[in-house]
């Protein structure tokens, strides 16, 4: 088996792998699964992610046939942490998803251990993971390999609420932060995608219960407000939440 990066024609195997592994780990609707195939994966997106010098796109190839392929995101070098170079980047893996009729092969964890290693060969300090609560194969998956649950939120799929579990690699705890006459916590190992830097997950106790809104990495400012679409900014830098996944946009 080789694992390498996507190219252009690997893109209909890959709509095809991952339209067989939601159809046999997710309890989603044929017409959600449609939905998220064609916005996720249809020709436009496929090519603005090969082109991406922040996403990740690795395929599994057994007997010259793609079986598996994982999708993830980097966020640019964090210097304004110290002002120094190099202070590491933040990983999300997105997606690992492998053909139904190969799993049991070793498969997806030889292409889980493959993606993380690029990963970290590319500066990520963090690694996060996020999948759906009733696809247990994927939060056994994630358990086995080191992964330790850290947060869970709801999301909303085809007009439906799900529970979507966060994950992290080497989790490096919570950071308390006084909001007014309230102490809140900064959560450094969960974050979206943003703009000109992440976002981070505060919770208002230190057991990840009760979300209280998001931390810009950019400018260290509490960032509370969300439209109906999912969108964050910051009201002080103008950094921006980008869309991963499991926005309304989508479906």
């Amino acid at each position: 088996m080789e694992i390498r990066t996507a190219t252009p024609s690997d893109k209909p195997a890959i709509r095809d792998v991952a339209r067989r592994s939601l159809q046999s780990s997710y309890s989603l609707s044929p017409q959600t699964i449609t939905s998220g195939i064609e916005e996720w994966y249809g020709e436009q997106q496929l090519d603005a992610s090969l082109e991406s010098t922040d996403r990740r796109l690795l395929v599994a190839e057994s007997n010259d046939q793609v079986v598996a392929f994982s999708e993830s995101t980097l966020t640019a070098d964090r210097p304004w942490v110290t002002g120094e170079e190099d202070q590491g980047r933040d990983a999300l893996m997105l997606w690992l998803h492998v053909d139904p009729e190969h799993r049991g092969e070793g498969v997806g964890t030889t292409l889980f251990d493959e993606t993380i290693d690029r990963l970290r060969e590319s500066g990520a300090t963090t690694v996060q993971g996020r999948v759906l609560a009733n696809n247990q194969a994927g939060t056994d998956f994630f358990e086995a390999h080191g992964f330790e649950r850290v947060g869970r939120t709801e999301i909303e799929i085809g007009g439906r609420t799900h529970v979507e579990y966060r994950y992290v690699a080497e989790p490096t705890g919570l950071e308390p932060l006084e909001s007014g006459s309230q102490t809140v916590y900064v959560d450094h190992d969960e974050s979206e995608g943003g703009s000109e830097a992440p976002f981070h997950i505060v919770y208002t106790d230190p057991d990840r219960e009760n979300r209280y809104g998001y931390y810009c990495d950019n400018c260290g400012q509490l960032a509370n407000a969300m439209d109906a679409m999912g969108r964050i900014e910051c009201d002080d830098c103008g950094n921006r939440r980008k869309p991963t996944r499991w926005d309304a946009a989508y479906l």
